[in-house]
């Protein structure tokens, strides 16, 4: 991997984690720990992140987290109408999982007039939109807490969703590729994840379609852990034919 790459993957890291050591860094990429500590170098240099001994982290974190607001707020017109699409597959009384996310966030506010809704989410910004709402039951993994995503992750938030059963997982990803399929940034969250899809029923993948063709640095899986596809009206014809194809039901949203 050429330098621009790494640091490109360092930053998408970041952006997801909150913040990174320099010795996982160095083993993550198969570098050194001085080249990895120039990579952050020129990083910081980019105003995006603060090194500090020993790594480095995100410079938005602090403020982001006091707002409970999301780092990645990209294509929200597409997010938002993916959202509302999504909620409208979700029917009084069921029990269902929310992933972490900017689209299924978008989810929530059209969730509101269901009644008896059951919610699992590792998601703490969800958590305290659904929590109060009359006649909702919410339920909230535990684990560690990643800044950028307001989320849970890591084997002690998978552990909360084994052994439940959801009628739905509405599942996040940052790349979808036919070769590579459902892509992260990091890996932490590939053990919630997998929990999540062992719990449901039926799988809805809900991301806009300039994620399809990236790829991530750490893969949960191919196409066929998801049933549905809830994406924007961006998607091409060829990419809409070739999930059709492989099984996966495609909805155009807005």
């Amino acid at each position: 991997m050429l330098g621009e790459q790494r640091r490109m993957k360092i930053l998408e890291l970041l952006r997801e984690e909150g913040s990174a050591r320099v010795r996982d860094l160095s083993k993550m990429f198969s570098v050194s720990e001085p080249t990895i500590r120039q990579d952050l170098e020129k990083l910081e240099a980019g105003g995006a992140i603060t090194r500090e001994h020993g790594g480095a982290f995100l410079k938005s974190v602090p403020q982001q987290v006091q707002s409970m607001s999301l780092e990645h707020l990209d294509n929200m017109d597409k997010k938002r109408a993916i959202g509302r699409k999504a909620a409208e597959f979700v029917e009084h009384g069921e029990t269902i999982i929310l992933d972490a996310g900017s689209t299924t966030t978008e989810m929530v506010d059209s969730l509101l007039d269901r009644q008896n809704l059951k919610v699992m989410t590792n998601a703490m910004n969800i958590v305290l939109r659904l929590g109060a709402v009359p006649g909702f039951t919410v339920f909230s993994a535990g684990g560690q807490f990643k800044p950028p995503t307001l989320s849970l992750t890591g084997e002690k938030a998978a552990e909360f969703f084994t052994d439940v059963y959801a009628s739905k997982l509405f599942l996040a990803t940052a790349g979808i590729s036919f070769e590579a399929g459902l892509t992260y940034p990091g890996f932490n969250d590939l053990y919630v994840k997998k929990a999540m899809i062992k719990a449901a029923k039926e799988v809805f993948l809900v991301a806009d379609s300039t994620k399809i063709g990236k790829v991530s640095l750490a893969s949960l899986g191919g196409l066929d852990l998801i049933q549905t596809f809830i994406t924007d009206k961006a998607i091409t014809d060829e990419d809409q034919r070739r999930f059709e194809d492989m099984g996966v039901k495609v909805i155009i949203a807005g």
